[in-house]
């Protein structure tokens, strides 16, 4: 139960992430796309207005009659798309001289200077959307600006650019529309690709951790079995040592052997020792008492008068009694830990190899 409820945590805050980002990142790609657009129309009605507008300049220089060549553009006009952008001409008075809607001709041309004066020096502006849609929505009665004048140099007559505001406004609708269901889509295939992902992570990182439990849990128990295996097997050491005591049966040659304590020549019953150890080239003899001597002879010479069976060399710097072992622990991934019931110089280690051999001397 808390799996699942930690998965659905995991989920709810990758949606909830997801959605901010979203949020931030389309409201971004919507603005950038409908500047984009806007300055590509913007770019492409200035162009026409202002070769129209060079059309008409060059005709009446050619002594072509004002009318006549106000009425060959009214023909060639008439009737095309006005529902976004479009050419219409204008004299100095404000009258529509020329439109796409033949109705339109002779009404005041509906202008913003400011919006004019705005988009004059901004033909690569990041905010051509908040002038067209935002200055022109505070005119609710107008339906098309005019966003660039071309006027011919012969006659009061004045080209002018247009846009359909509402046709605009429509098209950043579509434009917000097709990015939100986008994002949606990609918001839906995140959300359940995650899930999936959460879930199988999750599925694998579950098993490696019961593996790890039971490797562990399989580990403690060998541990503990070897620990008690010690015990008996310190028992069984004690019973037959004192057997051999009452039986007066004794199999070694040596009962102790010989060390120094400074200058003076201590002898040392074994079954009294506790380790051996050597430091810096010397061999040390601790008894269990905690009284340490010295001693000429070297770790492979001195195991060879201990009895196998009370004592084990552990590594290369160790030797140790049976009866001075205090507990067993796991060290690395094979090796073993030797802690004894008297303070050593250094841990005792036991390697991988010898590992074996240890478990086979505690009759394992």
């Amino acid at each position: 139960m808390r799996k699942d409820r930690l998965y659905f945590l995991t989920i709810l805050s990758i949606a909830f992430v997801f959605l901010i980002v979203a949020t931030v990142a389309s409201n971004y790609f919507i603005k950038a796309s409908a500047n984009q657009l806007i300055e590509v129309q913007v770019e492409s009605s200035k162009r026409e207005a202002n070769e129209i507008a060079r059309m008409l300049d060059f005709q009446l220089s050619n002594n072509l009659d004002k009318n006549k060549a106000i009425n060959n553009l009214q023909e060639t006009i008439t009737e095309t798309s006005s529902d976004s952008w479009f050419i219409s001409v204008f004299n100095w008075s404000g009258q529509k001289v020329c439109h796409p809607d033949i109705t339109k001709i002779g009404q005041s041309i509906n202008s913003n200077s400011n919006l004019l004066s705005s988009l004059k020096g901004k033909n690569n502006s990041d905010d051509l959307y908040e002038l067209l849609v935002t200055n022109s929505s505070n005119t609710a009665q107008l339906t098309s600006e005019v966003i660039h004048i071309a006027p011919t140099k012969t006659s009061d007559l004045i080209v002018a650019a247009n846009v359909n505001v509402n046709s605009i406004k429509i098209q950043m609708k579509k434009l917000r529309r097709n990015f939100y269901l986008i994002f949606l889509i990609m918001g839906i295939l995140v959300i359940v690709l995650s899930s999936f992902a959460v879930r199988i992570i999750g599925s694998r990182y579950e098993k490696q951790l019961e593996l790890k439990n039971s490797n562990l849990t399989s580990e403690v128990m060998n541990l503990s079995k070897l620990n008690t295996d010690l015990v008996s097997y310190k028992e069984k050491v004690i019973k037959v040592t004192k057997q051999d005591k009452t039986e007066g049966n004794s199999e070694k040659n040596k009962n102790r052997i010989l060390t120094y304590m400074r200058n003076e020549l201590v002898p040392v019953l074994i079954k009294d020792i506790a380790y051996v150890y050597t430091e810096n080239t010397i061999t040390y003899v601790v008894c269990f008492d905690g009284k340490k001597s010295t001693s000429n002879a070297s770790l492979d010479d001195m195991y060879t008068n201990f009895d196998e069976s009370l004592f084990f060399r552990a590594n290369r710097q160790f030797i140790i009694n049976i009866a001075s072992i205090d507990k067993i622990i796991k060290y690395g991934k094979s090796q073993l830990k030797i802690v004894l019931q008297s303070e050593t110089p250094e841990a005792i280690i036991i390697s991988k190899n010898k590992a074996a051999e240890f478990k086979q001397w505690l009759n394992i």
